[in-house]
């Protein structure tokens, strides 16, 4: 799957949620009142965020109480349908900024605050994607994940 190197709109707030929509809408699923209020939640996340950190964000919000299970099949399906990134690593979650764009995924992931960077570089990807083509593997949804510290912790300790 080759992806041609293009500028992303990122829409925030409102802007992304309705990016959201109608990325599940084309993707022929709903978007209901639960699915909007997950994805509210996670994109309120400045780092990765678990199905139990959404769970408790959306029981709050909602006032009353909303399992964990529940919020793993959303995420699921908002991996599936990209709207959101799965940081595998941390069993973790980003709302996908770009969800009408498909790339494969690179994460740098700082192991001091946790903060996560998602990447796009066609190049590496489809790189990945052409070796382990060649070995006979049919890739289905590379993630690389690039552990180590961030600029602000590196500066911090120094």
């Amino acid at each position: 799957m080759a992806h041609a190197h293009h500028d992303h709109h990122e829409p925030q707030g409102a802007d992304l949620a309705e990016a959201a929509q109608a990325t599940l809408e084309r993707a022929g699923e709903q978007w209901t009142a639960m699915r909007a209020s997950v994805f509210g939640a996670l994109a309120g996340f400045d780092k990765p965020a678990s199905a139990y950190d959404i769970a408790d964000a959306v029981s709050k919000a909602e006032g009353r109480r909303v399992a964990a299970n529940s919020v793993y099949r959303i995420l699921d399906l908002f991996v599936g349908t990209n709207l959101a990134r799965k940081v595998e690593s941390a069993n973790a979650y980003v709302a996908n900024a770009h969800p009408d764009c498909l790339h494969d995924c690179i994460f740098l992931v700082c192991d001091s605050c946790g903060q996560t960077t998602h990447l796009d570089d066609d190049r590496l990807t489809g790189g990945v994607r052409d070796a382990a083509s060649a070995a006979g593997f049919s890739p289905v949804r590379p993630v690389i994940e690039v552990r180590g510290r961030c600029a602000a912790c590196v500066s911090a300790a120094q």
